[in-house]
């Protein structure tokens, strides 16, 4: 029963009783597996451009931005940057004194090469009376590694991953958010301006904005654009409750209801209230310093014009069956192409009629378009890009992460093992349908695709509650295509020291 307070407390939030009831329901009934049809690869959902083809989509890119469309570069850069600095808060609290792992080994032999190295050894000089090296030579390895992640030091363990120094330049170092404005800049600019929309979470918004401010002005005058720089955060009514073991909602210590972040696919909501023609979607940690960009640039085009060339096309079939004066053949000739183009199969086409034929390829045309760029699997952890049949029936390409994937089917995860390419979240987006109106994407997200995991607070257990993910079952029900993109494009930092891989020097 909900009480007077849940009831207060809920719509603080914006959040029903009706979908808190949904919610603790979704703990008792689990979310189904994906049925899978097989995993993409090249000639099956993948392009792999040739060199002349990267050319013609380049072109197409820059000739859609030279009619001066609106394009939004999208980073969700939310949430704070512990994850990557786990081994160092370990040494920290660690009984020992001396860097002993081969990660902990690894930082201070090269602590030189982070670009966050003179800020640190300035901190330190400025509070210790010694800099890094002097440290080290005495001993005090923990006075270092205290100076990067401590609140009264560079504060890294705290802050977002946007906010920290990730490369060295000759006139300074930068941070991930600086690299993508500058990414903003070379290949999202239109009519002399680029759009960047970050998430942020509400602890760093001040932080971010100021940061933003002494930033955009130079790189405006670097690469003659001006900036649009807007934010969001997180919203609270995609927020999910949290239950205990057996399914009833789980309390904090004042019998209030707990509720954490929904996930990365609570941000459908924030993508939704961006009023763009296309949009980019990139992680916030995967860039790489000027010396290695004009790839990732390349290629943006690449993916951005693979999408303007299918759009294209969609509209132009969606105008000739909204006009009603079609043959037999052009309707066969569009059901190919959205079987073989748009990779969306339905077994029993053949057997529609006319009028059948053309209320489905409506519904199959007329829906969000995205192209994710995808690489080949080395190995990291994530997901990757599947053909999974849909609550229709059909099946079409998906990207999937292990958790939608039944462990008990041999073929499923001799599938998932055996993937050809990973999804590094490369995403290029139209978001308007062939009248020039914005779709309303919450409306194309698979509500079946979310996941429980175990979790704990203050020593008890508890299942949390996650939403489709945004690149998952939050776009399950929009037209995806797959290109292949070099693996060069692709260099995340998961921990601190990634950022010693040569990628980031």
């Amino acid at each position: 029963m909900l009480t007077e307070k849940d009831l207060k407390q809920l719509a603080a939030k914006g959040i029903t009783a009706e979908k808190l009831e949904q919610q603790l329901n979704e703990f008792k009934t689990g979310f189904p597996f994906l049925k899978l049809e097989g995993p993409a690869a090249i000639g099956k959902g993948i392009l792999a451009p040739t060199t002349e083809e990267v050319k013609k989509y380049v072109q197409i890119w820059n000739d859609y931005k030279a009619e001066g469309r609106k394009i939004v570069k999208f980073v969700p850069a939310s949430g704070a940057a512990s994850r990557m600095f786990k081994d160092m808060f370990a040494f920290v609290d660690a009984d020992y004194d001396v860097p002993t792992t081969d990660f902990e080994k690894k930082y201070f032999d090269n602590i030189e090469k982070f670009a966050f190295y003179d800020s640190l050894d300035a901190l330190l000089r400025q509070k210790m009376g010694k800099g890094v090296k002097e440290l080290i030579a005495d001993g005090d390895y923990k006075a270092v590694a205290k100076g990067m992640l401590d609140a009264d030091g560079l504060n890294y363990g705290q802050l977002p991953k946007g906010m920290l120094l990730f490369h060295k330049y000759v006139d300074g170092s930068r941070t991930p958010m600086e690299e993508h404005l500058v990414e903003g800049a070379m290949y999202a600019a239109s009519a002399g301006k680029a759009n960047v929309h970050f998430t942020v979470s509400h602890e760093h918004m001040g932080y971010f904005k100021q940061k933003v401010a002494e930033k955009a002005e130079g790189y405006e005058k670097k690469f003659g654009v001006k900036f649009d720089i807007s934010f969001s955060e997180q919203k609270p009514s995609t927020d999910t409750v949290a239950a205990n073991p057996d399914n009833t909602p789980f309390r904090n210590s004042d019998g209030s209801l707990l509720f954490r972040p929904g996930g990365h696919g609570a941000l459908i909501e924030n993508l939704n209230e961006i009023s763009a023609d296309i949009i980019f979607v990139k992680n916030i940690d995967n860039v790489v310093p000027d010396r290695l960009k004009s790839e990732t640039v390349e290629w943006k085009q690449v993916i951005a014009g693979v999408l303007i060339s299918l759009q294209k096309k969609v509209f132009e079939y969606l105008e000739l069956l909204d006009s009603g004066k079609y043959t037999h053949e052009q309707l066969v000739d569009i059901a190919r192409f959205v079987k073989r183009e748009l990779c969306c199969v339905k077994s029993d086409l053949k057997d529609l009629e006319d009028a059948e034929l053309v209320i489905y390829l409506k519904k199959k045309l007329n829906r969000p378009m995205r192209v994710a760029g995808v690489v080949k699997n080395v190995g990291e952890p994530g997901g990757g890009p599947f053909l999974a049949y849909n609550q229709d029936g059909t099946y079409s390409l998906q990207i999937l992460e292990s958790s939608q994937i039944d462990k008990n089917n041999e073929t499923y995860m001799k599938y998932f093992t055996e993937g050809t390419h990973f999804n590094p979240v490369d995403l290029v987006c139209a978001v308007k349908d062939y009248k020039g109106n914005a779709f309303n994407l919450p409306d194309y997200v698979d509500r079946t695709t979310g996941f429980i995991s175990s979790k704990s607070k203050n020593g008890k257990e508890l299942k949390a509650l996650e939403l489709p993910g945004l690149w998952n079952g939050a776009m399950s029900d929009w037209n995806t295509v797959f290109v292949e993109v070099p693996l060069g494009t692709f260099n995340p930092v998961k921990t601190v020291n990634d950022l010693l891989r040569e990628q980031h020097q």
